[in-house]
Formats: structure tokens, sequence, C-alpha cells
């Protein structure tokens, strides 16, 4: 099939092209307004220092790199059941199932930002701070540093991080788009129906000599 006749099965069927998109666009967009929970996310920043930052007042590129690899580490501790379950341990928890927790080390300098996300922006904010607390105690005490302090405390965020609601309704569009499309061509090829003379020509290999118009009913 050439893309201009697929076009203009399109033409021909608008309809579909036109109420499918609409009508998942719209079902995702009343799922979404509707029925599904806002998303709060709060962060939390963390500055590693090293013992060896104190002993010498001259940064090298290797202390550079040895300090950023440490911020690599500590991304990677942040995330670890020891540090995670003592935080839900502390906040009288039972487990911290059910918020996303997310920590990100830059490349380029040695501060670490942990966020979590939740349901209720008071929780959240409050597990960010005592997960960096029990980063910052856990890694002093295992990586023997000098300390890993908070550059800022989370806050409890005054609006929603999620979800995206608008790009879910714009895929659910253009998923709407491409099931029409999917579905007139297949109705197409399903179609045995002879529909003009040069696909009878096609078909039996003979030219058409004429055609015979339509016979109307005896009542016209």
């Amino acid at each position: 099939m050439t893309l201009l006749e697929l076009l203009h099965l399109l033409r021909k069927k608008w309809y579909l092209v036109v109420v499918f998109p609409l009508v998942f666009a719209g079902a995702t967009a009343v799922y979404c307004w509707g029925f599904m929970s806002n998303d709060y996310t709060s962060d939390v920043s963390l500055y590693v220092l090293n013992k060896t930052d104190e002993q010498s007042s001259n940064i090298t590129s290797s202390d550079t790199t040895a300090s950023q690899q440490l911020a690599n580490d500590i991304a990677v501790m942040a995330q670890s059941n020891r540090v995670i379950d003592a935080t839900a341990q502390s906040l009288g928890m039972s487990t911290l199932k059910g918020y996303d927790i997310k920590v990100t080390s830059a490349t380029t300098n040695r501060v670490i930002t942990l966020s979590v996300t939740g349901k209720k922006p008071e929780a959240v904010a409050q597990i960010a701070n005592e997960l960096a607390k029990q980063t910052a105690d856990t890694a002093v005490e295992v990586m023997e540093l000098k300390a890993v302090n908070i550059v800022d405390a989370a806050q409890v965020p005054n609006a929603p991080s999620g979800p995206n609601r608008i790009m879910y309704t714009a895929v659910a569009f253009l998923a709407g788009l491409f099931f029409a499309v999917a579905l007139i061509v297949l109705l197409d090829l399903i179609d045995t129906t002879v529909k003009s003379p040069e696909e009878a020509e096609e078909l039996l290999g003979l030219p058409v000599l004429g055609r015979m118009p339509a016979l109307k009913g005896k009542g016209n």
C-alpha cells in the first residue's frame, strides 16, 4: 500500500481518525484528573567533607577526583537497606514502601541530592531529612569521613510534582490515532469486494468493456 492509497483510505474513513483519538484522550484525561492522586517531591542536599581536606590547603585534581568518587559511593550507600531501614525505624515506620527515593551525585562537585516522592507532602519532607541524617551518620562511620553536612534541608512541598497528566493524555491521543490508522488498514485488507474497474481488470486480467448502472426499484 502506497502513501497515496493510505491517505485516500484515511479520507474515506475520516470519522474513525477523529473519534478514536478523542475517545482515548478523553478517557485518559478523566482517569488522570478524576482518579489519580498527586505526587509530592522533597529534596535535601549533602556535602561530602573528607578528612584530607583539612590537612592540606592545596587541592589537586587527584583530590577532587577522589572526593567525587566518595560522593558517588555515598549516593549508593543512601539507597542501601541499612540506611533505608534505619530511616524507617527512626520515624516509627515499618518500611518506606510506597515512597520513591532517588539519589543523584554530580560529576563536577561533591554535592549529593536526595529526593523522596510520595503522596503526602509532610511525610516526604520528614523522610528526606531523616534519610539524609542516616546517610551522613553511616558514611562517617563506615567510610571514616570527617563529615557529611546537610546543605539544604528538605522543605514541605507546596505544589505537586506529578503525575504528568498532560503527557499521559497526549500519549493516549497518539495511541488512539495509531489505533484508528491500524483499524482502517485492517478493514481494507479484509475487504475483498471490487471497488473499481481498475481492480476488476487487475484481478481478472481482462479489460473492462462497459459499466452497468445500478438498477432502481420499481417504485422509483
